[in-house]
C-alpha cells in the first residue's frame, strides 16, 4: 500500500486539507515548533508516572481497556497540565484545516478531546477503528454521504517509528466501506518526528501500531474537533472555572466549551447558552443575541 503523502507545513491549509480529503490522512511536517512540544513532553513526562499503563477505560469500563492499551498510558485534561497546550490549540494551520473541514457543516466546534498517549513496550496493535463512530447514530443515518464532523490530529513529541507503534492508517477507508468494520487490515504507519503531526479524518479507518520493543515507549499527543452540535468525547468544560479563560483567545474559550454555540449561517439555534453575570464581559462576547 502507497505510504500517506507527506507534507511541509509551509504549504498551507488548502494543499493539507486536499490530501487529508483524497486519502483521508496525510503527515504534516514541522507543524508544531520545537519549543511548544519540548514543553508539553516535559510536562506529560512528568505527570505519566503517576499514571498506571492501561487505566484508561474510555468510558467504556473493563472492556475499554483492551480497546486503548492494557501497556498504553493515556491522560487527558492537557489545558490544566500544561500551559503550552494552548498554543497547540492556537495553532494557526491547525485551526485553517479544522475551519476548511468542519465549518461547512456547523457554526462552530468544540475541542473533541486532547490525550497524551504513551504507548509502552509490548504493546499489541490497537483494532482499527474510525473516530466519528463515537456518534453511532448520526452516522449510520447519513453513511456514506455522511458529512465530516470530526478531525483529528496525532502529534508526534518524540520520534514516532513504526516500530514504537506509530499510528496505522487505511488510506481511502473515509470514502465508503463497511461502516462497522473493526478489526486488522492492510495499513500504513504514520511516523513522525517531534512537531510533526498526522492529520486525519474520522471517517478513516486507524490505530496504534504494536510497540515491538523492550524498553522504549512511543511518546504522541492527539487532539481532535467535533461539530458544536455533538457532545465532546472529553468533558473540557468542568476543567474551567467561569471567567478563568478570560485572558485567552476567543477561539480557546470556544473550544473549551466556556462560550455559546452559534449555528449561524447554518439553520438551527444556540446551544450551551451561558449565563452573562457568570462570565466576565470580555467572555460574554460569544453569547448569542
Amino acid at each position: 500500500m502507497t505510504p500517506l503523502e507527506r507534507v511541509s507545513a509551509d504549504v498551507g491549509a488548502e494543499r493539507v486539507v486536499e490530501v487529508l480529503r483524497r486519502d483521508g490522512g496525510v503527515v504534516v511536517e514541522g507543524m508544531f515548533d520545537r519549543d511548544t512540544v519540548d514543553s508539553v513532553r516535559a510536562s506529560a513526562d512528568g505527570y505519566a508516572t503517576s499514571v498506571e499503563p492501561g487505566s484508561a477505560t474510555q468510558g467504556l469500563g473493563e472492556d475499554g481497556r483492551s480497546f486503548v492499551g492494557q501497556k498504553t498510558v493515556r491522560f487527558s485534561s492537557l489545558a490544566k497540565l500544561c500551559p503550552a497546550f494552548f498554543d497547540v490549540l492556537d495553532n494557526d494551520l491547525l485551526a485553517a484545516v479544522a475551519d476548511e473541514v468542519l465549518l461547512p457543516v456547523c457554526g462552530g466546534y468544540w475541542l473533541n478531546t486532547a490525550q497524551v498517549m504513551y504507548i509502552g513496550p509490548g504493546e499489541v496493535a490497537q483494532v482499527l477503528h474510525r473516530d466519528a463512530n463515537n456518534w453511532w447514530e448520526f452516522v449510520r443515518r447519513t453513511w456514506p454521504d455522511a458529512p465530516e464532523i470530526t478531525v483529528s490530529a496525532m502529534i508526534g513529541l518524540d520520534d514516532v517509528t513504526e516500530e514504537l507503534g506509530a499510528t496505522r492508517v487505511v488510506p481511502g477507508t473515509h470514502l465508503g466501506g463497511e461502516l462497522a468494520r473493526y478489526g486488522d487490515g492492510e495499513s500504513v504507519p504514520a511516523e513522525l518526528g517531534p512537531g510533526d503531526a498526522l492529520l486525519y479524518s474520522g471517517y478513516v479507518l486507524h490505530g496504534g501500531g504494536a510497540n515491538i520493543t523492550e524498553s522504549r515507549w512511543r511518546k504522541a499527543m492527539h487532539v481532535s474537533f467535533v461539530a458544536g452540535w455533538l457532545t465532546p468525547e472529553e468533558a473540557s468544560p468542568l476543567d474551567f472555572a467561569p471567567g478563568e479563560l478570560a485572558d485567552r483567545s476567543e477561539r480557546i474559550r470556544q473550544l473549551l466549551g466556556h462560550a455559546s454555540y452559534d449555528p449561524r449561517p447554518h439553520p438551527g439555534g444556540g446551544l450551551w447558552l451561558r449565563h452573562a453575570k457568570e462570565m466576565t464581559p470580555d467572555a460574554t462576547r460569544a453569547e448569542l443575541p
